[in-house]
């Protein structure tokens, strides 16, 4: 059954305390024993980015897909109770992985920030790590090519941005609408933007952009700059990128840098689509991600 307000998300979300008084909402889809995907979305969406491929994987392999704190159906703590940082965001990865007994092998599926919380991971779970599945995303710092989108300055902006996005959710309303080629539904419009219904709920969207490393200077520079240094100890696994070209923020410049970390990954990149790419490509995408693991089993 799929509710009204999330359409195609036909999930029953579980829910741990990942730290005290601090609930985080995830998705445990699939036999317990199966080949475990990993998916972590990014900013300002959560898990229900990932709901398509979720749908087109459960029946065979555990598809494990958290809300980060703050984002989706997790709770939304104030600064006092939660840094939002991206060490934070690592550490809950590996705490939840850790309770659910995820020790194994696993597939690292990203979009967005997941990029950077997933391989900010994997730098100290490396053996784990057996497929990457890749999606406008960054695992290293902005390319020395790729001029600084304004949107992404003005996000930062402590006062004046920080404002329009809590006053007006225009990140998150704004995204929906500018970060996909195919025009959403109105009803998957909502099911994005409602998790961040008030200004004490947007939280996490606007410390997202200000946590967005540029320089040394940044919090998360040095584990940003560490997995771009080790991106390339990946390239033995089997990685499947897929791609939207439209993409004002993780454009040609950041898939080229994937590109040359992981030259043996397979490219799906799409002239068409935007970043929101499993919107724009889901029946295009989904099905070849689905033949992707399959034909490199783990």
């Amino acid at each position: 059954m799929t509710t009204p307000m999330y359409p195609d998300y036909p999930f029953t979300p579980q829910r741990t305390e990942i730290r005290p008084g601090i609930a985080m909402s995830y998705l445990d889809e699939g036999p317990r024993d199966g080949e475990v995907v990993v998916m972590l979305h990014g900013n300002p969406s959560w898990s229900y980015y990932w709901r398509k491929l979720v749908l087109g994987l459960r029946d065979r392999y555990r598809c494990i897909v958290p809300d980060h704190v703050g984002m989706g159906l997790s709770d939304k703590p104030g600064d006092a109770h939660y840094a939002y940082t991206l060490q934070s965001r690592v550490d809950d990865v590996a705490t939840l992985l850790t309770r659910l007994g995820i020790t194994g092998p696993v597939t690292v599926a990203v979009h967005d920030w997941g990029g950077m919380i997933g391989f900010g991971w994997a730098l100290s779970h490396a053996a784990q790590v057996k497929r990457l599945v890749i999606t406008n995303t960054a695992a290293f710092p902005l390319p020395t090519a790729k001029p600084m989108p304004w949107q992404i300055a003005f996000g930062r902006d402590w006062k004046v941005g920080a404002l329009v996005i809590r006053a007006f959710n225009a990140f998150s309303a704004g995204a929906s609408y500018v970060g996909v080629s195919k025009k959403m539904p109105r009803a998957v419009r909502r099911a994005y933007v409602a998790p961040y219904d008030s200004w004490a709920n947007r939280i996490s969207t606007v410390r997202f952009m200000q946590d967005i490393p540029l320089g040394p200077g940044d919090r998360a520079w040095p584990l940003l700059e560490q997995a771009g240094r080790q991106l390339p100890e990946f390239a033995d696994r089997p990685a499947f990128i897929g791609w939207g070209l439209r993409d004002f923020v993780f454009d040609k410049h950041f898939l080229e840098g994937f590109r040359q970390a992981l030259p043996q990954a397979e490219v799906h990149a799409f002239a068409d689509a935007n970043h929101y790419v499993l919107e724009d490509k889901a029946e295009v995408l989904v099905p070849a991600i689905r033949r992707f693991l399959d034909a490199n089993p783990i």
